[in-house]
């Protein structure tokens, strides 16, 4: 490996002093000059190791080949035929638990840059090229998606490719589920996912909003509007919350509803149609990179004091390496090894209209311990006896987990769940409902948007396999 460039080109970014307080994207992309150093890293391994590690098995060594001849819209089009979305997972995708993880550069040297390099030809396409994706000619069959989030919109695209017909309907106001919901702007520019929607309506997607299956219209009456196989992709937004004392106070914010209010509804801005919290002092309870991405919008809010409240310590913490150090480097501060055991709030029933009613004043914690490891492997957090304190919040933001909402489960016959709501699913990802396919967040519960993106490819593969059976 003489030659070999050790370490990754670093990805340039914002200051933390500066991007701390506003909301454009922290990473700041490769030039074109990085690119194709970075692509000069890769060994173009005969056995494509990198390509197992990815769910959409995306031909990386076959795109990184084109960077290094600076053919980059050849590279987007390898790319593309495999991923309906590089520009997001360029962004968001766990590459270091991923592709990365198994580069063979990696075993001696830090792996290629994978994520980076597919960001930089997603946004060198959609800053150089114009021309619209030719739109296939229809094959007769007609498939609704239920939910524009990553398995939504790769299912449906996987399918316009082949011809299909393919309604998308949305519950929200803009496409793009947790992409323009969960995740914030400044990790994932909300333009770039309107874009990637955008080529998916050239293809021959239609996309209907405010349309909630389960209320507006069920299942049932999509099959009777014609259509041939139903795909489930309406994710996991359903809160979970810690059944504590106190969690009913004002200024207590599922994670689901906080980031919907900044990324969805731009409560960020000076007259809001939602309000938010702005200054103040926070928590954030969890460890996952929606704790972070919690933490750091409140800190772009405008608080004077973010903590991540952690019942584990850091080699615990789940969420990406990249979003940690970020979080720290803003000045979010990590209070590991404790957990949450009552909000406390004030109260005043000499005056129920004291406009400080109800209001969250503190949040009372204990110190942890690890002990044995529990059945996910991580050591066990047991409480420390006698050592509770009191730290001073006005505003505490559980990031805990989501689970799926059960009203498609509540408003379709013959549509099993297992104890956690999720969809129960075969390995074709075909649920106990005749021609209803299921995959992403509403099958496992909240995971990453690479792994639902795997799932609406399968359930795309497994319906163009069910129609053409028929």
């Amino acid at each position: 490996m003489a030659g070999i460039i050790p370490k990754k080109n670093p990805m340039p970014s914002q200051e933390a002093e500066v991007r701390a307080h506003n909301f454009n994207e922290v990473a700041l992309g490769y030039s074109e000059e990085t690119a194709l150093n970075e692509a000069s890293r890769c060994l173009n391994c005969k056995n494509q190791p990198c390509v197992s590690g990815c769910p959409v098995n995306i031909h990386i060594p076959e795109f990184i080949a084109k960077v290094k001849e600076g053919k980059f819209e050849e590279a987007y089009q390898i790319i593309n035929g495999t991923s309906s979305l590089p520009a997001v997972c360029g962004r968001v995708c766990p590459q270091e638990s991923q592709c990365e993880s198994k580069c063979t550069l990696g075993i001696r040297f830090e792996p290629v840059g994978i994520g980076r390099l597919e960001r930089f030809v997603a946004d060198w396409h959609n800053a150089n090229t114009k021309t619209a994706p030719e739109k296939p000619e229809s094959n007769g069959h007609k498939v609704a998606v239920v939910g524009s989030g990553p398995s939504g919109l790769t299912c449906a695209g996987d399918l316009a490719k082949k011809g299909y017909e393919v309604t998308i309907y949305e519950a929200l106001h803009t496409a793009g589920g947790v992409l323009v919901y969960g995740i914030p702007e400044f990790r994932l520019p909300k333009a770039i996912v309107a874009k990637e929607v955008e080529t998916l309506k050239e293809l021959g997607v239609n996309v209907e909003t405010n349309v909630i299956i389960g209320k507006t219209l069920t299942i049932d009456e999509l099959f009777e509007m014609g259509y041939e196989a139903v795909f489930v992709g309406s994710g996991a937004g359903l809160p979970r919350f810690m059944n504590i004392p106190g969690e009913a106070y004002k200024g207590v914010y599922s994670a689901n509803e906080f980031l919907t209010r900044s990324n969805l509804m731009k409560a960020y801005r000076e007259d809001p149609v939602t309000p938010i919290m702005k200054g103040g002092r926070v928590a954030v309870v969890g460890g996952g990179n929606v704790a972070m991405d919690a933490a750091r919008t409140a800190l772009r809010l405008g608080a004077e004091k973010v903590y991540i409240v952690y019942r584990r310590s850091m080699e615990e913490l789940p969420a990406r390496k990249e979003e940690v150090e970020h979080a720290q480097e803003e000045g979010v501060d990590f209070r590991l090894l404790n957990n949450p055991v009552e909000i406390l709030g004030y109260n005043n029933p000499d005056d129920p209209r004291d406009p400080k009613n109800g209001f969250v004043t503190g949040m009372k914690c204990i110190r942890m311990e690890l002990g044995e490891p529990d059945a996910s492997g991580r050591r066990r957090p047991v409480e420390v006896a006698g050592s509770e304190f009191v730290l001073d919040v006005d505003t505490v933001i559980m990031a805990i987990g989501t689970s799926p909402n059960p009203l498609i489960k509540n408003t379709t016959k013959g549509l099993e769940v297992n104890s956690h709501g999720g969809i129960i699913v075969n390995e074709d990802g075909l649920t106990s409902r005749e021609g209803v396919f299921a995959g992403g967040d509403a099958v496992t519960g909240a995971a990453t948007v690479i792994s639902a993106m795997g799932a609406g490819k399968l359930a795309a593969k497994s319906i163009d396999e069910y129609l053409n059976r028929n």
